[in-house]
C-alpha cells in the first residue's frame, strides 16, 4: 500500500533536514576557504557574473560571444580547481556534499523515487512494525526443523511434529509469495513455544524487505491501544487505529493471554471484520484450543475467522525450553 501521509512527511522531513545541513556545511567551508584563499572568492564572483551574461544571451537569442563566455568560465573553473588542489583541498570542496548524490537528497530522480527513498521507506516500516531487532534473528534463514520431533504426532492428521512444522513453513512461504496476488489470512494455533510467533516473524521479515507495511502487536498491546483510541479524543490515537485497520499485514500475537472482557471481544471482532472488509491480511497466533476460542471471545468472531483464515496448527515440545537444554543452539 502507499505510504500514509504522515509516513511520507516523516521521510520528506529527513530529506529537508539533509538539504539544510548540506547548505550549512557548504557555507561553512566556503567562508573558511575564502579567508584562506581570497582569489577563490573573486573567481566565484566572476563565474557568477559570466554565467548570468551567458543566460541573458541565450534568452535573447544571441549567439555572438557565447563561445568566449564559455571559454572564460572554463578557464576560471580550471584555475579554481588548481587553487584548491595546490592548497590541499579536493576539487569538489566547494560543491554541495549530498548523502545521496543520485537524487541530491531530494528523494526523487525525475518523477521516480530514488533508491535511497525506497530504502528509507523500508527502514521506516521496520521501525514502525515493532519488530526491527527481533527480525534479525527470527526469519526464514534461521528457521530450524531440528527442534521438531519425528515421534510426536498429531492425532487428527497422523503427521509428526516435524512434518507438521514443514507444512506450516511451506504455508508461510506461500503466504509471502502470493501476498500481492490474493487476499489471505493465517491463524496459527498450538501449545506454547512451538514456533507460531517465529513463523509470523519470518513472514513479517520478508514482507518488510519488499516495503510492505507490517504492524506487530501482542494481544495485550493491541487492545490497550484500541482502548486508548476508543476513550480518548486525541487525533494521534485515531490515526493509529486507522493504521491498524489499513496496514498491509497486521500480526496479533498471543491472542488469549490478555484479560478478556466484553470490550476486548467486541474490539477483536471489529478489527478482524474491518480488515476483512478492506481485504487487508491478518495473522493471529494463539495458545488457545479451537474449542475454547469461541467460548473466550464469541461464536460470531470464531465463525468470521474460520471462514476467512487458513488454520495452521503446530505441535511439539516447547522450543524455548529445548534451546535451554541444548545450550541455546
Amino acid at each position: 500500500m502507499p505510504l500514509q501521509n504522515y509516513q511520507y512527511d516523516t521521510i520528506m522531513r529527513e530529506y529537508s533536514r539533509r538539504q539544510a545541513q548540506s547548505r550549512y556545511d557548504l557555507e561553512q567551508r566556503r567562508t573558511a576557504v575564502y579567508e584562506e584563499i581570497p582569489r577563490l572568492k573573486e573567481i566565484d564572483r566572476e563565474v557568477a557574473s559570466l554565467s548570468a551574461d551567458k543566460a541573458r544571451a541565450l534568452l535573447g537569442g544571441q549567439d555572438c560571444g557565447l563561445d568566449d563566455l564559455k571559454a572564460s568560465i572554463t578557464l576560471l573553473s580550471r584555475e579554481r580547481m588548481d587553487l584548491l588542489d595546490a592548497n590541499g583541498y579536493p576539487e569538489d570542496y566547494l560543491e554541495p556534499h549530498y548523502v545521496c548524490p543520485l537524487c541530491q537528497d531530494t528523494g526523487y530522480i525525475g518523477s521516480q523515487k530514488c533508491t535511497c527513498f525506497k530504502k528509507a521507506e523500508i527502514e521506516l516500516l521496520y521501525a514502525q512494525s515493532n519488530l526491527r531487532e527481533i527480525l534479525e534473528k527470527e526469519n526464514f534463514d534461521h528457521f530450524s526443523f531440528d527442534y521438531y520431533s519425528d515421534t510426536i504426532t498429531n492425532d487428527a492428521t497422523g503427521l509428526s511434529a516435524r512434518e507438521t512444522a514443514l507444512r506450516a513453513y511451506n504455508t508461510a512461504r506461500s503466504f509471502v509469495r502470493d501476498f500481492d496476488d490474493r487476499f489471505q489470512n493465517l491463524f496459527f494455533y498450538g501449545n506454547t513455544g512451538v514456533g507460531k510467533t517465529f513463523l509470523s516473524h519470518c513472514i513479517a521479515a520478508e514482507l518488510l524487505k519488499s516495503a510492505h507495511c507490517v504492524l506487530y502487536f501482542s494481544a495485550f498491546d493491541l487492545f490497550d491501544l484500541l482502548a486508548q483510541s476508543t476513550f480518548s479524543r486525541k487525533a494521534e490515537h485515531t490515526d493509529e487505529e486507522h493504521f491498524i485497520f489499513d496496514c498491509d499485514l497486521l500480526i496479533i500475537d498471543d491472542l488469549g493471554t490478555e484479560l478478556t472482557n466484553s470490550f476486548v471481544s467486541s474490539q477483536l471482532f471489529l478489527c478482524i471484520n474491518e480488515r476483512i472488509m478492506r481485504r487487508k491480511s491478518t495473522i493471529i497466533s494463539t495458545n488457545l484450543k479451537l474449542e475454547d476460542f469461541s467460548d473466550t471471545y464469541s461464536e460470531r468472531t470464531f465463525s468470521r475467522i474460520a471462514s476467512n483464515y487458513q488454520m495452521v496448527k503446530l505441535i511439539g515440545k516447547d522450543i524455548r525450553i529445548e534451546k535451554i537444554f541444548l545450550g541455546g543452539k
